[in-house]
């Protein structure tokens, strides 16, 4: 595939029909489902480096716009969790209530850290003038689907709202959602009063999201397209305090194949513009909305996921992403990455991930980075989506001087590395959902 093509939408497009043709794409659910019961997640764990003894927890990855391969090489923790339950049901409608909290270390302690609310939404399902569909008001999460070795929801469409979901519409169905995202006013304290109250209104960047997304499509045996689209409106004046604001849209398609070695296969196609190209390597929300249309980004990528044995499991991912700006100039991230996971009983795993990283910049040099992970784990089963995993880890990171400084700038625990081109870091993690 040459470059002229990749920089247009229509090609990109072909290329997912291209791909729809020779049958790749997920089997897996792309939108989140909130059952009734306590559910959650958890990811937590202790390590350190060979580079400072006893120091904290070496990481390997280039930041930006880039995600870093993850096993082994998380050095942060993470839980989510919370409660959904059915509180009224109307004839064929029955009324679900979900609140989850979350809280987020950037090291190995959670300590005091903030605990916030990731979800607080209701929903009404089976409604008969939706055709079953179901309509909702709230906070929640919204077709989200990942990359799991990259850690990379490639779309997210979470925040505050309200939607109709999965309507019935010809061969698909139909979802449409509202949010309002940044929704925070920010005010100058400096000229308020000492008894509390603002200063003078600066102004916010709030904005105003649309999602569309057409769905599970049946276009191939065991095979589905989703279409999803987001308009995003940049609220306020167009020149205030933040300066002015701007519009933005996205579009991407996503084709999943079922039944593919005891697995499944997603391709997909991401295009966005201004705001549209959403948060780091999200695309979904809003980005900033001082981001004009000079700013673009276009990604494709293909991620596998197959169990052609009980005890063997693999997930495969390929990945190549062009942002583009007058300001910043371009830069081509592309990523290639494996994980086998062999079970040598039940209960007992041998867990391996090789994942290599290349950053094109307009004007600079070209930054790689390779990382490799051998890592035991104690299982609740022989699959590759067995959770809890209790896992030993040792992994070993390789760049180029380019990429130093970066390697540096996005490591958890400081530039350990100083001016070396290589590094080891060890520990142990637990990674469970429920």
């Amino acid at each position: 595939m040459n470059r002229t093509a990749m920089k247009s939408l229509p090609a990109a497009l072909t290329l997912a029909l291209l791909a729809i043709a020779s049958g790749s794409a997920m089997a897996d659910p792309m939108y989140p489902t909130d059952s009734e019961g306590f559910h959650g997640y958890l990811r937590a764990g202790a390590g350190s480096n060979t580079s400072s003894d006893g120091g904290s927890q070496g990481c390997f990855g280039l930041g930006g716009n880039t995600m870093k391969y993850r096993l082994g090489n998380e050095c942060d923790a993470y839980t989510e969790f919370g409660y959904t339950k059915a509180i009224a049901k109307s004839g064929d409608v029955t009324y679900m209530a979900t609140v989850w909290v979350n809280a987020y270390a950037p090291n190995s302690d959670f300590g005091d850290n903030k605990v916030g609310i990731v979800k607080a939404y209701v929903e009404a399902q089976g409604l008969d003038f939706l055709n079953g569909g179901t309509a909702w008001v709230g906070k929640r999460f919204y077709y989200r689907p990942d990359i799991h070795m990259l850690d990379l929801q490639y779309i997210n469409m979470n925040g505050t709202g309200a939607g109709l979901d999965r309507i019935p519409a010809g061969p698909g169905k139909f979802s449409y959602a509202f949010f309002k995202d940044n929704d925070i006013a920010q005010f100058d304290d400096a000229q308020g009063s000492k008894s509390g109250t603002p200063g003078v209104y600066l102004g916010n960047r709030s904005a105003v999201r649309q999602n569309f997304i057409y769905g599970e499509i049946p276009v191939n045996t065991n095979g589905t397209l989703d279409l999803a689209a987001t308009y995003i409106i940049g609220e306020g004046k167009d020149n205030d305090f933040f300066g002015k604001k701007n519009n933005g849209w996205q579009l991407s398609a996503f084709h999943r194949q079922g039944k593919v070695y005891g697995g499944g296969n997603t391709f997909g196609v991401q295009y966005g513009v201004g705001p549209g190209t959403g948060n780091g390597a999200q695309f979904g929300a809003s980005g900033s909305t001082s981001l004009g249309s000079d700013v673009k980004r276009t990604r494709v990528f293909n991620d596998m996921a197959i169990q052609p044995m009980e005890n063997f499991g693999m997930e495969l991912v390929a990945l190549w992403q062009k942002d583009e700006s007058k300001a910043a100039g371009s830069s081509t991230w592309t990523s290639v990455g494996v994980r086998p996971v062999y079970a040598f009983t039940n209960n007992l795993k041998l867990i391996g991930e090789l994942g290599t990283d290349r950053v094109t910049q307009s004007g600079g040099p070209t930054k790689r980075l390779t990382k490799i992970t051998i890592a035991p784990a104690i299982s609740a089963g022989p699959g590759l989506w067995s959770r809890p995993e209790l896992r030993a880890f040792v992994s070993y990171g390789k760049w180029n001087d380019a990429a130093t400084a970066s390697v540096n700038a996005s490591n958890n625990g400081g530039p350990i590395y100083n001016n070396n081109t290589s590094g080891t870091s060890y520990g142990f993690q637990v990674e469970a959902w429920f």
